[in-house]
C-alpha cells in the first residue's frame, strides 16, 4: 500500500472516530451538575418519589438536595445536622435534626424536626420517618424547564 493510500485510511478514521464521538449521548449532553457529596453522599440536584416521572412531577413529590440538607417545595435553606450514621445493607442510615425555613417563598419561622434517611447510594434516598418514602435522582436534561432553570 502506498504511503498516499496509508494517510487517506488514517484520515478517513480519525473522521470516523471523532463523529462516532460527537454522536454519542454522552458528548451531545454532559451532566455538568456536582458530584456527589455534602452532610449525605448524595448528589446535589433534584430527586422525584419512586414510580413519579422526572418529566412532570407534582409539587409533592419532589425533594431537593442541596448538599446541607433536602428540602420540599414547602420548605427551604434546609441544614442537616447528623445525630448518628451507621451502616444499612448497602448504605447509610442517618439520624438527623434538620433545621428548615417552613415555606417554599417569603418570610416564616424555621421549624427542626428529626428524620430518619436511608442513603443506599448517591442517587437513592429514603426518608424513613416520612412512612419511608423513597425518591430518586432526575438529571437536569430529564426535568421541566421550570425545576432545570431553579437548580
Amino acid at each position: 500500500m502506498s504511503q498516499t493510500n496509508v494517510r487517506h485510511v488514517l484520515a478517513s478514521f480519525a473522521l470516523l472516530t471523532v463523529a462516532a464521538l460527537v454522536a454519542t449521548p454522552t458528548a451531545a449532553d454532559p451532566d455538568h451538575s456536582p458530584p456527589p457529596g455534602g452532610v449525605y453522599t448524595l448528589k446535589p440536584g433534584i430527586f422525584v418519589a419512586q414510580g413519579v416521572s422526572c418529566g412532570n412531577p407534582p409539587k409533592a413529590a419532589i425533594r431537593r438536595y442541596d448538599g446541607k440538607g433536602i428540602s420540599s417545595a414547602h420548605s427551604r435553606a434546609c441544614i442537616a445536622r447528623i445525630l448518628s450514621k451507621r451502616r444499612s445493607g448497602y448504605g447509610s442510615l442517618y439520624t438527623v435534626s434538620q433545621s428548615c425555613i417552613d415555606a417554599g417563598a417569603g418570610p416564616a419561622k424555621r421549624v427542626v424536626a428529626q428524620q430518619t434517611i436511608d442513603i443506599p447510594d448517591a442517587l437513592h434516598f429514603t426518608i424513613r420517618s416520612e412512612g419511608r418514602t423513597a425518591y430518586r435522582y432526575c438529571p437536569i436534561r430529564e426535568l421541566p424547564a421550570g425545576l432545570r432553570a431553579t437548580r
